[in-house]
């Protein structure tokens, strides 16, 4: 029994299933006992990764995903991915290694504060100081990740409380190892060294883990639900927008789903939302959401705030009754206070609304009409898919060959900036809980940590990464990762050479391309090297044929890489967000 041996406990009681990390001294014995009470340990090539991987899990499951890193430098590598997890209200919790209790301060390897440095990216945070403090702090800490707005925590665990007593105490003595010709301040110190593990360890073998407490979010009145329905149901032209913060209790999704089919208004879907309702659900749109909020004279925000996507609330005008649902109250009143404002739990409240839901209630023809539109959008671009690109493959017709094929069971990773949203306009995530994107951060480089984190919570799915060129940088190594874990997914990588996202303004704007410019790399080579399968496009003719065979080598159980070679468009000119 050792102090690694409690946090594992505690995992297990948590229905923790996968422990990502990179080893480090400071944490090995939490890996090694995780592994021991049957927790998947899945090790990345850097610490951003594994985090990123454990918020994926909390993003599909809903159960707060875990990740452990080494003191000082593991933890600075995190800081990325934890903050890209409180913006998106991932609950996550991340165990840091820490320095021996008795060294701290003392120049003493890779210590730091790390309370200063994790306390501006996290809902919580505790340091255990004694053994006996583990399992108390770990399950606060699972249960602040979940409640109220869901977020990460840390929890950081000093080196001398995980190993085994008997070591700990054999360090401590060869430190102090005083003999009899030490000095009155060589034996304070043995003395000191002795209490201070004695103390450290008290406690130890009766240590009780406790079962988790069951989930409470906070639920809308009944008269929200009834004022809601009122409005929505007498409203001309209603429009629901839905997003992440609706998802937030995922085993739920179903019921989301079939709640908005009863009401039966016309929906947005963005975030984890992409794919709750199928592939080609007649009341989703998935264009034209601006020109349908002009339109709209009630709106309903299940778990999207008025930020930049939506112009900071300028969608949203005065003439219309905005309904909006939130766990988050900055969410929710930002920038335009909502005329109906639910401090509750969204996906609980368009349950309640579509159980009070009046029968006869049709808007049959508001929903032809935004299809119509939907429908047009896509005849659009359609033809500029088939277009020609100045060289290469155009990009459109990239999408559109995987989106010809995409299986029923698969899940989609985006992670780029010009391609990936030029993938969004086709992908269509084939069912719930299959479309993951960096969130409202907008982060690169998450695409290898969700896609392993993914790929381990659904090992039957075929796990797709859409990659830019630029972004596929932050994680090519990673297909180490995912050929040593056998996790067979395949990654398509859009490549012009450039910073593309950026490019279009900047030399517009300013006549430069400086810093935006990269090389047409073999980057297919680069995955065969670290154990995957590569194929290089350059002819859209191949894109069918090269697509079947990274099936194939995925269903055989190989990591694939296709390096799409493709040309420039002026599909998304002028679309950057600030």
């Amino acid at each position: 029994m050792n102090g690694g041996t409690l946090v594992a406990q505690v995992l297990q009681r948590r229905g923790v299933k996968h422990l990502f990390t990179l080893c480090g001294g400071h944490i090995s014995p939490i890996l090694v006992e995780a592994k021991k009470l049957g927790i998947r340990v899945v090790d990345t090539r850097h610490e951003v990764n594994a985090v990123f991987a454990a918020d994926a899990v909390a993003r599909l499951t809903g159960i707060p995903g875990v990740a452990a890193v080494t003191a000082g430098p593991g933890l600075t590598n995190t800081i990325t991915a934890v903050k890209n997890a409180q913006m998106a209200q991932s609950p996550l919790v991340l165990l840091g290694g820490a320095s021996a209790t008795v060294l701290r301060g003392r120049g003493s390897l890779q210590d730091i504060d790390q309370l200063a440095l994790m306390r501006p990216h996290v809902k919580w945070m505790g340091a255990a100081r004694k053994v006996r403090d583990l399992v108390p702090m770990l399950e606060m800490a699972f249960d602040i990740a979940q409640e109220g707005v869901p977020g990460p925590v840390f929890v950081e665990c000093p080196v001398d409380l995980l190993y085994p007593p008997e070591v700990v105490r054999m360090w401590y003595g060869a430190k102090s190892a005083a003999g009899k010709d030490a000095s009155l301040t060589d034996k304070a110190i043995e003395l000191y060294l002795k209490f201070h593990s004695k103390r450290l360890f008290a406690g130890l073998d009766s240590a009780v883990i406790a079962e988790p407490p069951p989930l409470r979010p906070v639920e809308a009145s009944s008269g929200q639900v009834a004022e809601a329905v009122k409005r929505l149901s007498k409203a001309k032209k209603p429009v629901v927008l839905l997003g992440s913060g609706a998802l937030q209790i995922p085993s739920e999704a179903g019921a989301i789903a079939a709640a908005l089919e009863r009401i039966g208004i016309p929906v947005f879907l963005s975030g984890v939302g992409r794919g709750l309702l199928g592939a080609g659900h007649p009341l989703q749109l998935r264009h034209g959401r601006k020109n349908a909020l002009k339109q709209a004279d009630v709106v309903l925000l299940l778990g999207v705030a008025a930020d930049f996507r939506l112009d900071y609330g300028k969608h949203l005008t005065r003439r219309m009754f905005v309904v909006s649902a939130n766990r988050s109250r900055e969410d929710l009143l930002l920038n335009r206070k909502p005329d109906l404002a639910v401090h509750a739990e969204p996906g609980r409240f368009v349950q309640a609304i579509a159980g009070r839901w009046p029968s006869g209630t049709d808007f049959t023809s508001w929903v032809a009409e935004l299809r119509e539109g939907d429908q047009k959008r896509d005849a659009e671009i359609q033809l500029e898919a088939a277009a020609p690109a100045d060289e290469f493959c155009n990009p459109l017709a990239v999408c559109q060959a995987i989106e010809a094929v995409l299986p029923d069971d698969s899940v989609l990773v985006v992670d780029g900036g010009d391609f990936v949203a030029t993938a969004s306009y086709i992908l269509r995530p084939r069912r719930r809980l299959s479309w993951l994107d960096p969130g409202v951060f907008g982060t690169l480089g998450v695409g290898a940590g969700f896609a392993i984190g993914a790929q381990c919570v659904r090992p039957d799915a075929q796990t797709w990464i859409v990659y830019g060129d630029g972004s596929l940088g932050y994680s090519l190594i990673e297909f180490d990762t995912y050929v040593r874990h056998g996790l067979p997914i395949i990654a398509v990588v859009g490549t012009d050479a450039s910073w593309m996202q950026i490019a279009r303004e900047q030399v517009d704007v300013l006549g430069d391309g400086v810093g935006t410019e990269l090389r047409r790399t073999d980057y297919h080579k680069a995955a065969e090297a670290l154990g995957g399968v590569g194929f290089e496009v350059r002819d859209p003719s191949e894109l069918a044929e090269v697509i079947a065979k990274a099936q194939a080598a995925s269903r055989a159980g190989k990591a694939v890489l296709i390096n799409a070679q493709i040309g420039r468009t002026q599909f998304r000119k002028g679309s950057i967000s600030i």
